[in-house]
Parts: C-alpha cells; sequence; structure tokens
C-alpha cells in the first residue's frame, strides 16, 4: 500500500482510525479512494499534509496555521451565537462541543474539545477534533457559532503573517481545504516556531 492515510482519524470513512482503514485496504474491503483525503499519485508521509498553497476554491493562501507542538489542531476561539450557554451549561476544560461555524459560513459541522471557557463572554478557546469523537461521549450541541480567531505555528506559503494585516490563511487540516481571511494581531517568533493570533475570521 503505497499511499498513507493522514492519521487523522476522522471517521469518514466508516471506520474508527486510519490505522483500521489502512488494514482494510489490505484485506481488501476498502480502497485508497474511499479515504476523504487521498489524492492519487500522491504519498503523504503519516500525520502529514500536502498543502499545495492554492485552497478548493482556486485562491493561494499566505500561511498555514499549524498545531502548536504536542496539540491535536490549531487553538481555535469561537463565540456561540447563544454565548449564555457557556455559563448554563458550566462548559469547562475537557468538555465537547458541536456545532457549524455559521458566522463565517463554513458549510462543515464541527466537534471541539474545549481548553477554556468564558462565561461573562461566551468564548470558548477549543481544539477541533474528528467528528468521531461526538460519536463516543456526549457532546452539547451549540449548533452555530462565529469564529473569533485561530492561534498557532505559521508556516508562511506565500507571505509571511504581518502585525495588523487581513491575510488570507489556512488553517491546518481544514476538512475542505478553504481558505480564511482574518487580521493578524500577535507575531512572535518562539523555539517552536513563528507563534501567530489571528481575529475577525471571515471566509471569502
Amino acid at each position: 500500500m503505497a499511499w498513507v492515510p493522514p492519521g487523522r482519524d476522522c471517521g469518514a470513512c466508516g471506520l474508527a482510525s486510519c490505522d483500521g482503514f489502512r488494514e482494510a485496504v489490505l484485506q481488501g474491503k476498502k480502497t485508497n479512494a474511499d479515504c476523504t483525503f487521498y489524492s492519487e499519485g500522491t504519498t503523504p508521509a503519516r500525520g502529514k499534509t500536502r498543502y499545495t498553497g492554492t485552497d478548493v476554491t482556486g485562491a493561494r493562501y499566505d500561511f498555514i496555521i499549524h498545531a502548536f507542538p504536542g496539540e491535536p489542531s490549531a487553538r481555535k476561539f469561537v463565540v456561540p451565537f447563544r454565548p449564555d450557554l457557556v455559563e448554563r451549561w458550566d462548559l469547562k476544560r475537557g468538555d465537547l462541543v458541536t456545532g457549524r461555524p455559521a458566522g463565517p459560513g463554513c458549510p462543515v459541522y464541527h466537534a471541539l474539545r474545549v481548553l477554556s471557557a468564558n462565561p461573562v463572554t461566551g468564548v470558548l478557546e477549543c481544539h477541533t477534533v474528528g467528528s468521531l469523537a461526538a460519536r463516543k461521549e456526549e457532546a452539547q450541541d451549540l449548533q452555530a457559532y462565529h469564529v473569533h480567531a485561530f492561534e498557532g505555528i505559521a508556516e508562511t506559503v506565500l507571505r509571511p503573517p504581518t502585525l495588523g494585516l487581513r491575510q488570507r490563511f489556512l488553517p491546518g487540516y481544514c476538512m475542505m481545504d478553504l481558505s480564511h481571511t482574518g487580521v493578524v494581531n500577535m507575531v512572535l517568533a518562539k523555539k517552536a516556531g513563528v507563534h501567530v493570533r489571528v481575529e475577525d475570521i471571515r471566509i471569502m
């Protein structure tokens, strides 16, 4: 099996993990094309994604926001359309919430693992996790939310993140491969790379 699944364990193929998918392909029960991320002729390293610098619409993006070391995804900060639910449901670190980022107009339902919850503003700091997580455990369904910010390690593709500019970027592992825009409001040189925070997220 020359092509290796990316290790996202998203469950879209109907199996619990990429390891299970790989085994099913070896047994002839699945084909590579059954994986959402399969692209004929590419052989990404395990856990990696092939980024081309151009998104699904043909738009070029300036940089990719990757996860901090040891984390599953870039940090995403969201505000539910009903921010009072954060306090009402007593959301806290470790909780799982689901919903669609309807503010920027993304059609994909997400599962988010809460890192912190602010009961005053309703802002949730989260990691995006595979949709399979919501099938394995109870989740609070926010239904719709605004994406307030992304934070992580930037990989320059076209132009580096520049403080104060609205730039086009791709969140690492975006399942739609759709670039976002946002205002860069923090750029810090760290040991792990360029630590960046982007706010006022819009898809356009």
